[in-house]
């Protein structure tokens, strides 16, 4: 089933368009360290969080993000179910998978998954890098990946 998103809210500052970001990770403090490295992107904000992909499939409702930045091992259910449920459901919000070791096999069952990106969690500039990749309409899997 497919559900319709509510329209899109493009909020305005002085600077233009604000960038919403939704965020889903199960460490706080990871979760933090990811939202200040975000928000340091021209006009982006983190408009929502949540610790695990049921969640996030429960609340990516309120925040009609233009981009999801989602980890990939995380209890219950992971990323990559996750990801697969929200790209059906919103195919117009990317999903961007972080994780601490991405192989290619990953890489592979995400894009099967609709997800649109895959990095390295630690790696910020790759983070960052892929989220514009994303908003252009683009994808971006990082090229020096582990062999499955």
């Amino acid at each position: 089933m497919v559900r319709r998103s509510a329209p899109t809210v493009e909020f305005v500052s002085r600077k233009g368009r604000v960038v919403r970001i939704f965020l889903v990770e199960d460490n706080a403090m990871i979760r933090a360290h990811l939202r200040q490295v975000l928000e340091k992107g021209t006009n982006w904000s983190v408009v929502g969080e949540a610790e695990d992909g049921r969640r996030a499939i429960e609340t990516w409702d309120e925040h009609s993000p233009n981009v999801t930045v989602m980890d990939f091992a995380m209890p219950g259910m992971d990323g990559l179910r996750a990801g697969r449920s929200l790209s059906r459901q919103h195919p117009e919000s990317p999903v961007l998978m972080v994780t601490i070791d991405p192989s290619r096999q990953l890489e592979r069952e995400a894009k099967k998954a609709g997800i649109k990106g895959l990095c390295q969690k630690a790696d910020v500039r790759s983070i960052l890098d892929a989220v514009e990749a994303l908003l252009k309409g683009g994808t971006y899997f990082q090229r020096e990946l582990a062999p499955a």
